[in-house]
């Protein structure tokens, strides 16, 4: 059976390496995008009742216009949308289990399951059958390896939790470790040091860690890639773990909704539209942020139909020195959750502050910033600012530099700068996904 899997995954990488490079333009990518996800569709209308039953009469030609879900609606909806006859109580005692015991290798039947984060305030399941998993990791094994299939390979793994979906990577020639956050980080580098990793995958919050920690001299290893998936990447981290590990940072935009996107040789986050179908939510036309509303047309047992992700995506203005049409990311911003909107200083209306303006402000404030983070209390209405500085002894200057910054960010905004409160700077990767600017209902 095992020697089957890897057949089937490199079958899947071979496809995914190829369909890179199958389409010369936007047009003749959208062609085949339409046939597929109409295909899609037509079998989604068959073997899901919470679809049939939400898109009614409607043919499937008018998809792009069928009504738009959400986490919510997919959890309330869970047992009669996905297809692989799972009730959501029977899924989350497992995921629950798992989380409990630590143990990510029990499914129901061939069916993976899956707990999310809850960044957003609320859980989530995936389900993942058996032909899926397997298609899962060629696509990934295909986006982020650097060389071949054939080449030896061993790939470290950072995550809040485990699962048969990740596992499947492993095998053959590819050496595939999960370390766990919740567990010590000086388990975590003396482990390492044994396995020296040629691929090192975690969120940026633990990549700076184990930047840190190679700088010291306590991490010896020398990754081929090194990827960060989970957690927005920030510019102050990109910079500080490109330098400790000598080469440029890459991206997986991995969620509970499916593997939505990885970075090519460039650098570039292209999302991956050879699976998944992405219309644009436009959030600010003038800047290129959106929210994406996706469309899976490559998942059967848990249907992802014009989902609608709670993310801020800012659209490349130029295209990728690659050439690949698949559509290129300049960041992933953050949640729409954490949009701010602050009075105008006419009075009249709101005004709306992204988190990349905040993020900005900070870093530019002082190169003596190493690390930040920024919570806007709605309640209070005041924004909290905690600062990580190289030398304490100027702390105080970097916080009316950083003041002065914000400052004039309102200032070039036409918003009125709200009251500022500086605190030391905390922070421990885990459980915890690291948000560099959040918005909370109160401190």
């Amino acid at each position: 059976m095992k020697s089957f899997e890897r057949l089937c995954i490199a079958a899947h990488y071979m496809r995914a390496r190829m369909r890179g490079r199958r389409w010369t333009d936007r047009a003749a990518l959208e062609r085949w995008q339409q046939a597929r996800v109409i295909r899609h569709l037509e079998r989604i209308r068959e073997t899901s009742a919470f679809y049939r039953e939400l898109w009614g009469e409607r043919p499937v030609s008018e998809w792009e216009k069928y009504p738009i879900i959400d986490k919510q609606a997919m959890m309330e909806g869970f047992d009669r949308l996905n297809t692989a006859g799972i009730s959501r109580d029977e899924a989350f005692k497992l995921a629950l289990a798992a989380e409990s015991t630590r143990d990510f290798t029990p499914a129901i039947g061939h069916t993976t399951v899956g707990l999310s984060s809850g960044t957003s305030g609320s859980r989530g399941l995936f389900l993942v059958s058996r032909r899926e998993r397997l298609a899962w990791a060629g696509t990934v094994l295909a986006r982020v390896l650097p060389g071949s299939l054939l080449d030896r390979h061993a790939i470290a793994f950072f995550l809040r939790a485990d699962s048969n979906l990740y596992g499947t990577v492993g095998g053959g020639r590819i050496d595939f470790q999960f370390y766990d956050l919740l567990n010590p980080p000086d388990q975590h580098i003396a482990r390492l040091n044994r396995q020296r990793p040629t691929v090192l995958v975690g969120p940026p919050s633990m990549l700076r860690l184990l930047a840190e920690a190679s700088r010291s001299g306590l991490l010896r290893i020398q990754p081929q890639r090194v990827i960060g998936v989970a957690e927005v990447l920030e510019e102050l981290d990109r910079r500080f773990i490109e330098e400790a590990f000598g080469q440029k940072l890459h991206q997986v935009y991995q969620c509970t909704e499916g593997f939505l996107g990885a970075t090519c040789g460039h650098g570039t986050l292209h999302l991956n539209e050879d699976i998944v179908c992405v219309q644009k939510e436009a959030l600010d036309e003038q800047s290129g942020r959106f929210a994406p509303i996706i469309t899976d047309f490559s998942r059967m047992a848990q249907p992802i139909i014009r989902y609608r992700l709670n993310d801020v995506l800012t659209e490349r203005s130029e295209p990728c020195p690659c050439g690949s049409v698949l559509l290129p990311i300049a960041r992933i911003e953050g949640r729409c959750d954490d949009i701010l909107t602050w009075p105008a200083l006419s009075g009249a209306g709101m005004v709306t502050v992204f988190p990349d303006y905040i993020s900005r402000a900070i870093i530019s404030a002082s190169e003596l910033i190493l690390a930040y983070h920024a919570v806007w209390a709605e309640k209070e209405r005041i924004l909290n600012i905690s600062l990580e500085v190289k030398q304490e002894a100027v702390a105080a200057e970097i916080r009316e530099q950083v003041a002065r910054e914000i400052a004039g960010l309102c200032d070039r905004l036409g918003c009125r700068l709200p009251e500022l409160r500086f605190l030391p700077y905390t922070f421990e990767p885990g459980a915890r996904k690291l948000r560099r600017v959040e918005r909370r209902a109160s401190s």
